[in-house]
């Protein structure tokens, strides 16, 4: 697996592999000695497994950690962990603990390697290890200047991506059980991890956070989560509102996708949507928010640079002009309470 890695890595002329290790014990060692810009850690290791070496990395030399993780039940839960750990991303082996098969993410691996390397390394630690030292927070509120009156019901819609499980983390802990709304959540991640997602952030909230299933109807106090693979739509039944999943194509290359789950939710008449659109690769959400937008009854929230892990999906949204509020990551939860009294 390391040679395979090597050879796959070192075909784009712009990474340089300087070391591998046999074990998390031998990770550790050569992360201190070789110091990288980014460390790729398998979760499954002799010795030392990679959750273990994980903690002592970001610990000791905290560097930019992508995992590469099964698909089993156990292999998800490993993994969901590591990022609360600290990990920034992962990629899944495509048939078990030994993929001869790795070649198929090669090109999804390298592209998060390299922006695993343009990462600052201070907001991982900001997150990881909950210090807010030096850290300048930007709050501009109220961007459109605009004084919103919304509906009675609401809808809370999130979108994320690189980064999310950290930042969803944080925002539902911080959420009380009986917030006036459901909470609808796409978080880019494959087939067989958002289950393991779910169950962890359940764990921690106060509400109920689970993986979205078709055809359910939505209640408020509960998070439903995109399941990988599919996109999270809602639909009218009667005066209640239904998760609709399906498998139609990605959308930004994304499935579920953001902007699959506005562009739903604006169909929907009688409802207020607060989005929160927070770290993340890339622009999705940002046309789902302009669709939105044609409505009056719509609250859109996007994470600050200074705390988001990855400001490209932030930087997206704010670039049209439509957000009403930007803010840190420890005020988002309380900027989403704020309009769902």
């Amino acid at each position: 697996m390391r040679k395979m890695l090597t050879d796959m890595l070192e075909e784009d002329n712009r990474i340089k592999v300087i070391a591998t290790a046999r074990n998390g014990a031998d990770a550790i060692e050569k992360v201190r000695i070789h110091d990288p810009d980014v460390v790729t850690l398998d979760v499954e290791m002799p010795v030392m497994n990679g959750l273990e070496a994980l903690q002592q990395i970001m610990k000791s030399t905290p560097k930019p950690v992508i995992m590469v993780s099964s698909t089993t039940k156990e292999g998800a839960e490993n993994t969901v962990l590591a990022m609360s750990y600290g990990a920034l991303d992962f990629i899944a082996k495509p048939s078990g603990a030994i993929s001869l098969d790795l070649y198929k993410v090669q090109n999804e691996l390298i592209e998060k390697i390299h922006l695993a390397a343009s990462v600052k390394l201070s907001k991982l630690l900001s997150t990881t290890q909950e210090k807010k030292k030096d850290l300048i927070v930007r709050k501009d509120h109220l961007v459109n200047n605009s004084s919103k009156k919304l509906l009675d019901k609401k809808i809370v819609a999130i979108g994320t991506s690189t980064g999310g499980p950290k930042a969803l983390q944080k925002v539902l802990a911080d959420l009380p059980a009986d917030i006036n709304a459901p909470i609808l959540i796409v978080q880019h991640m494959p087939v067989g991890f958002t289950k393991s997602l779910a169950e962890r952030l359940n764990r921690l909230s106060k509400l109920i956070v689970k993986e979205a299933e078709d055809g359910e109807v939505v209640k408020k106090g509960i998070a439903y989560i995109a399941p990988g693979g599919y996109h999270l739509k809602v639909r009218c039944i009667g005066t209640s509102l239904a998760i609709k999943l399906d498998q139609s194509p990605p959308e930004n290359g994304h499935r579920p996708s953001v902007d699959t789950m506005l562009n739903s939710i604006a169909e929907i008449k009688d409802y207020s949507t607060v989005t929160v659109i927070m770290t993340g690769m890339g622009s999705d959400g940002t046309k789902g928010l302009l669709k939105l937008k044609e409505s009056r009854n719509v609250v859109a929230i996007a994470e600050a640079e200074e705390t988001a892990i990855v400001y490209g999906m932030p930087r997206s949204v704010i670039k049209t002009n439509k957000i009403d509020e930007i803010v840190h990551l420890d005020e988002i939860a309380q900027t989403i309470q704020k309009y769902c009294r």
